[in-house]
């Protein structure tokens, strides 16, 4: 696709990191990413539910939500999934000029994909993180009723089943969702926010 050449980007009188300091806390990207039921936007949410309760600014950006609006045209095929994980990461990247911590709860199942999205952002910026979950435990759970249609045949392109899942090779964490209480799971992305100072110490938390 052609950029156009007379678009300019408009630099804003309000910094990031005017709003960070605002703030109180640094913005981030999160983006967990696994198999279907494998519990990505379960602890994304989780995750955006404590980080409320200290009072930090958020927005999950959640798979099932942007195929209603934003990327309601994608289907489900390689190159619209290519697409569908470039657009996320754009919008993404605008929120974390907001100031804004986001979570991104994706199965964006290629490697290349995500590592595509990471490169848009300044270094430090994207946290990748893998929920692991086998896939007979995440075929177990089945909370939509997928993984039984995509084994009778009756959806193509399903990430586990007819499409692989590539697995991160050196995520900034991996949270074992098969095994984990979510309570657990939580607590690992806070402390990685924390390892990172993306967030306060538990000393000066609001």
């Amino acid at each position: 696709m052609n950029k156009p050449t007379n678009v300019i980007w408009h630099h804003s009188t309000v910094s990031r990191t005017m709003r960070e300091t605002s703030n109180e806390h640094k913005s981030v990207l999160l983006w967990f990413t696994g198999l279907s039921g494998s519990g990505k936007s379960t602890l994304a949410h989780a995750v955006e539910n404590r980080l409320y309760q200290l009072g930090r600014q958020t927005f999950v950006l959640d798979g099932d939500n942007v195929r209603h609006g934003l990327c309601a045209d994608l289907g489900f095929s390689a190159q619209d999934r290519v697409e569908n994980v470039r657009r996320v990461a754009e919008v993404a990247k605008l929120f974390l000029e907001s100031g804004v911590i986001t979570l991104a709860a994706f199965i964006s199942p290629f490697a290349a994909d995500r590592a595509r999205a990471r490169s848009i952002f300044p270094h430090g910026d994207f946290l990748e993180i893998y929920c692991r979950c086998s896939l007979a435990i995440c075929e177990e759970r089945d909370v939509k009723g997928l993984y039984k249609l995509a084994r009778a045949g009756e959806l193509k392109h399903f990430t586990g089943v007819s499409s692989p899942y590539e697995e991160p090779s050196v995520p900034e964490l991996v949270v074992d969702t098969g095994r984990m209480q979510l309570a657990e799971s939580i607590d690992a992305v806070i402390a990685l926010l924390r390892a990172r100072g993306m967030i306060p110490n538990k000393s000066i938390d609001r």
